[in-house]
C-alpha cells in the first residue's frame, strides 16, 4: 500500500543513531550510503531482506522547506515485528538512544486478543510502534 513513509527531524546525525538501532530489531537496516544521504538531508530504513530494494521504506529528513521539522497530532507510524522479543529490544534501544516510551511493550487486548505492542517517540517527538501479532502469550 504504501511506496514510503517519511519523518522530519531537526538533527539528522542524532536521528541517524536513534532510528539505526530502534529498527535493527525489526528487521530495517539504513540502506543508503551515510555519506550521499547526510548531505541531502535524508537517511532512509527497509526489510535487510528486500531482494530488489524497491520495498516500502521509512524516511527521516531533514524538511525540503527549510522550516523546522514539527509533529503531526494523532500521527504515528507502526512497524511489524516478528516477535515479541522483538517489540522489547525495539522499545529498549529507542529509550537507550534519546526516545521516550508512549506505552510498554504489552498485549492490548482492547485492540485485538493478540495485539502486542510497544510505543515510543523518537528524538524529534515523532511517534512510532512496534506491533508484533498471531499469539496471545510468551513462547
Amino acid at each position: 500500500m504504501f511506496a514510503y513513509l517519511c519523518l522530519g527531524t531537526r538533527d539528522l546525525n542524532a536521528a541517524i543513531v536513534f532510528y539505526d538501532a530502534t529498527l535493527a530489531p525489526l528487521g530495517l537496516q539504513r540502506f543508503a550510503s551515510p555519506g550521499a544521504q547526510e548531505i541531502s538531508g535524508w537517511a532512509g530504513w527497509r526489510l535487510t531482506d528486500d531482494p530488489d530494494g524497491l520495498g516500502p521504506a521509512l524516511w527521516i529528513c531533514t524538511p525540503f522547506n527549510g522550516q523546522p521539522a514539527s509533529v503531526g497530532n494523532g500521527t504515528m507510524v507502526a512497524l511489524q515485528a516478528a516477535s515479541w522479543a522483538a517489540v522489547q529490544t525495539f522499545h529498549a534501544a529507542a529509550l537507550q538512544h534519546g526516545g521516550s516510551s508512549e506505552g510498554e511493550p504489552g498485549l492490548r487486548p482492547h485492540y485485538a486478543p493478540d495485539f502486542y505492542a510497544a510505543y515510543v517517540r523518537d528524538p524529534d517527538g515523532n511517534k512510532l510502534a512496534a506491533v508484533c501479532r498471531g499469539r496471545t502469550h510468551a513462547r
